[in-house]
């Protein structure tokens, strides 16, 4: 590397642990100095990049860095921004170019999902062909565990222990009231075409019986009757029924329960609500009383109730990418390998970003009960581990806890400003 400045910048959704990632970052590239330079973050991800939004991490303070990993969001601002192919917008590539030669920047990491590694992969593609020496290293996260290759995805497993627990909690909160108010209640989860985190609403079914008596997968083909039949027996049996359910759940036809009719900046259909819907459902066919609720935000940023295996990944990947740049590898990610079940082992391993770009890792049919409605013990004997451990916040004297939001100081601009 040769004393060149780093580059990072978050993409896509947050989660409850990216800034983990981003503290490990900076810190692991601090105590590498000077074989490493200054460490840069992009404001709003690679728009930040493309505007010239460079914040210098060295005016951070030791304490402020440490205080991220116990903060939620993205510190530094994401965004959901899809490069074009180089034959498309190849000025947008040749802008990128030009900002990593005006900040003498060596190494460029992008932390984020599918959509992030693909753009990391197309920089990493365009430095060569260009020939500009700058690496690019794709550190995973994306709540929606559905990056291939990596065992799971940090983030993944804090959302699952929050799905877990607020499954858990409002289905004894409904269990109390079913007698006389409602029957029926459906937690809408994220998870657009992989039913990742609707299944780890499974892991409160520790018992027969226990709630959520019914989860709805994106894999599996929404069927009205056999979901009323389900929903019909579980009151009959246990007084009530607690449904998940994944927002990008399909009919039989691949249409989208809650297609909005609208898309998103990479081309995403947006969703509309799947759980109003689906009570909707409940009330025309069986009748009961229903309550439905959104995790939406709620689910992606609660730090107060993150795993604490999920923070150690995080931790790992920001520590592992910098160790990758300062090997001299570029077009790749670090991604989490298990070697162990019961215990469960990990390390973490590297992979070619261009096995893992726009690929999308589905729940495996054995993970899913044969109802099509639950987890199998090879779905749990997965994702437990993943859940496991806490990793409180600190708290102040007024009872909330101590998230951080440090001021920054930017990079003075040294190019034309540029309109994205």
């Amino acid at each position: 590397m040769g004393g060149k400045n780093v580059l990072y910048a978050q993409s896509g959704g947050v989660t409850p642990v990216i800034n983990a990632t981003a503290a490990a970052v900076i810190e692991t590239a601090r105590a590498h100095k000077p074989k490493i330079g200054k460490v840069f973050a992009a404001r709003n991800g690679i728009i930040g990049v493309l505007q010239e939004q460079l914040i210098d991490t060295s005016k951070l303070k030791k304490a402020e860095v440490a205080a991220l990993k116990h903060t939620p969001g993205g510190v530094f601002g994401s965004c959901r921004y899809k490069l074009k192919g180089m034959a498309d917008n190849r000025r947008e590539y040749e802008r990128l170019i030009e900002v990593f030669r005006a900040h003498d920047i060596g190494v460029f990491f992008y932390n984020g999902g599918n959509d992030s590694a693909d753009t990391a992969l197309k920089i990493s593609e365009m430095a060569r062909e260009l020939d500009f020496p700058v690496q690019c290293i794709a550190v995973p996260k994306t709540i929606d565990n559905d990056l291939a290759v990596t065992d799971n995805c940090p983030g993944f497993g804090s959302v699952a222990k929050y799905v877990a627990v607020s499954i858990m909690e409002a289905s004894l909160d409904v269990m109390s009231m079913a007698s006389s108010s409602t029957k029926v209640f459906i937690m809408e989860v994220m998870g657009r075409h992989a039913g990742w985190i609707a299944a780890a609403g499974g892991l409160a079914c520790r018992e027969k019986g226990d709630p959520p008596q019914i989860i709805l997968f994106p894999e599996i083909p929404f069927d009205e009757k056999a979901f009323s039949a389900a929903v019909k027996k579980s009151v009959e049996t246990n007084g009530y029924c607690s449904v998940v359910v994944s927002e990008g759940v399909r009919d039989a036809n691949g249409e989208f329960l809650a297609d909005a009719g609208t898309k998103d900046a990479f081309g995403h259909k947006q969703l509309g609500g799947v759980a109003p819907v689906v009570a909707e459902i409940v009330k025309k066919n069986l009748g009961y009383k229903y309550h439905w609720a959104v995790s939406d935000y709620l689910q992606r940023s609660a730090r107060h109730v993150a795993s604490a295996m999920d923070v150690a990944h995080a931790t790992a990947v920001g520590e592992a990418a910098v160790k990758l740049a300062l090997a001299g590898e570029s077009g790749v990610m670090p991604v989490i390998e298990r070697t162990s079940d019961n215990p469960y082992r990990w390390k973490i391993s590297t992979a070619p970003l261009d096995k893992i770009a726009n690929h999308e890792k589905k729940m495996p049919k054995k993970f899913i009960s044969r109802d099509g409605f639950g987890i199998t013990p090879a779905c749990r004997t997965y994702l437990e581990p993943l859940i496991r451990g806490e990793d409180y916040p600190p708290y102040g004297r007024d009872g909330l806890p101590k998230y951080v939001r440090p001021e920054f100081k930017y990079l003075d601009r040294k190019l034309p400003a540029f309109e994205v």
